[in-house]
């Protein structure tokens, strides 16, 4: 993980322009994290990560820090580190700040009623997607080299996509969750935002392991995350009618683009029919989890929830065991269907969003000149990789940037328990030219609102 200064100089640089954020991003910036950059520098025996700037999240616990889950009332303040971090400082990374997020992580757009809304960095009008998205924001605004966000249904993912990052889902189970706040256990994931595939792996293989007080925490051990794969004779699948939908057009064209330089490069891509991938056929109890964590705050208190958290609580409280099963049930085929897809490919391709451009305080977005609601939109090929437990890549398309215009995004869906695959074709592409981080340039008009929140 590189950020082209010396330990110390970085941490300070890092500082500085998070105090300069004007988007939001951050929640709290940590000016001990200088201190603690300095005795890096000293250190004749520095870790793989050596002092380098890392946000977290404000849903991981940093012991001597309080985490708020970007709530209006949850404040707690850690007496100990999440796995996460330990790995983490262990490596030597330095965590410089925790980002702004969706409130409880239950949404897509970071637009929090209690702390205002993530602005993206291409266009500050526009959201930067969710629920990571004060992470994502910190990375494409080039604050820090990598944050450590969430994906329960694609809230690493979604704001890579409309920030233009890198974003690791891994798969459920592959880093411990031990000391981040839950928002459905059984599908929670933690993972890393960056600008490049190499610090994605730099931080998976820091964080990635089992740990024994993490009862979701696979003992599966983790293969060696290594250089770049090779693309000739790759076998990737597009999967129809999930990637059917429509889709906004600039979104459509980078897909395409991307599945011809794929083929170019000496990839097999083949078409597949997988009707039983189908995310309208998700049962709303696969999310019933939610209901539990908070059932007792808000039935003392509905109104402590900002409104478009409290309506998703509300509908997610009173599940009986009967759709529960069901959703189990539904869970269970879900994840056959995908094990009988990768019995004949290596990879499955689609875009990671079906729209980038939401603005801030509108819940509809228009995709091929149809409004629709924008979590439907962002959600469409992010939430059947979660439920099946899978890792997933999300990347930004080289060369299909513009002024206030992220990159296109690709989302690489693989098998379980192989991230460190996942990740050497993503170094492959980066070489090739396929996929790569662009810094964002803000349109014109693309200036910040005067009425920020």
């Amino acid at each position: 993980m590189s950020t082209g200064r010396e330990p110390g100089a970085a941490v300070e640089a890092a500082l500085g322009a998070a105090g300069d954020d004007d988007l939001n991003a951050f929640i709290s910036v940590d000016e001990d994290a200088l201190e603690r950059a300095r005795l890096i520098d000293e250190d004749d025996r520095p870790g793989p990560l050596a002092g380098r700037p890392v946000a977290l999240k404000d849903l991981i616990d940093h012991s001597g820090r309080t985490t708020t889950a970007g709530s209006s009332f949850y404040r707690h303040l850690a007496t100990r580190s999440a796995t996460v971090v330990e790995r983490l400082e262990a490596a030597g990374a330095v965590v410089m700040g925790r980002n702004n997020l969706h409130e409880f992580a239950f949404g897509f757009s970071s637009e929090n009623a209690w702390f205002g809304p993530v602005r993206n960095p291409w266009d500050p009008t526009l959201s930067a997607g969710g629920s990571s998205g004060g992470s994502a924001a910190a990375v494409a605004a080039g604050i820090v080299p990598v944050a450590i966000g969430t994906d329960t249904g694609g809230s690493v993912r979604v704001p890579a996509a409309l920030c233009g990052c890198v974003g690791l889902k891994v798969g459920h189970g592959r880093v411990p969750l031990t000391g981040v706040f839950p928002l459905c256990g059984s599908l929670d994931t933690v993972g890393p935002i960056a600008r490049t595939v190499s610090d994605a792996a730099a931080a998976f293989s820091v964080i990635a392991g089992h740990h024994p007080a993490d009862p979701w925490s696979s003992p599966e051990p983790v293969e060696a995350t290594g250089g770049a794969a090779t693309l000739e004779g790759l076998r990737v699948a597009v999967p129809h009618p999930w990637v059917d939908r429509p889709l906004d057009p600039w979104l459509k064209s980078g897909f395409e683009s991307f599945v011809a330089g794929l083929a170019d490069a000496g990839a097999v891509v083949t078409v597949v029919r997988l009707p039983s991938l189908d995310p309208d056929a998700l049962p709303p109890a696969t999310y019933a989890e939610a209901g539990a964590v908070h059932r007792r705050w808000f039935e003392e208190d509905p109104e402590r929830y900002g409104p478009s958290v409290r309506s998703r609580v509300a509908a997610v409280i009173d599940f009986d065991a009967d759709a529960v099963s069901e959703a189990h049930r539904w869970r269970a085929g879900l994840r056959h269907a995908f094990a009988g897809a990768f019995a004949s490919t290596d990879l499955l391709l689609t875009p990671t969003t079906a729209a980038w451009r939401k603005v801030i305080g509108v819940d509809e977005v228009e995709v091929a000149g149809t409004r629709e609601g924008y979590r439907g939109a962002f959600s469409w090929f992010t939430t059947l990789p979660s439920q099946a437990g899978l890792p997933a890549l999300a990347l930004p398309v080289a060369g299909t940037a513009a002024p206030g215009r992220p990159p296109a995004s690709v989302q690489l869906i693989a098998p379980r328990h192989r991230e460190p695959a996942l990740l050497a074709i993503g170094l492959a592409l980066e070489e090739a030219g396929l996929v790569g981080f662009s810094p964002p340039v803000r349109a014109e008009s693309g200036q910040l609102p005067t009425d920020r929140p």
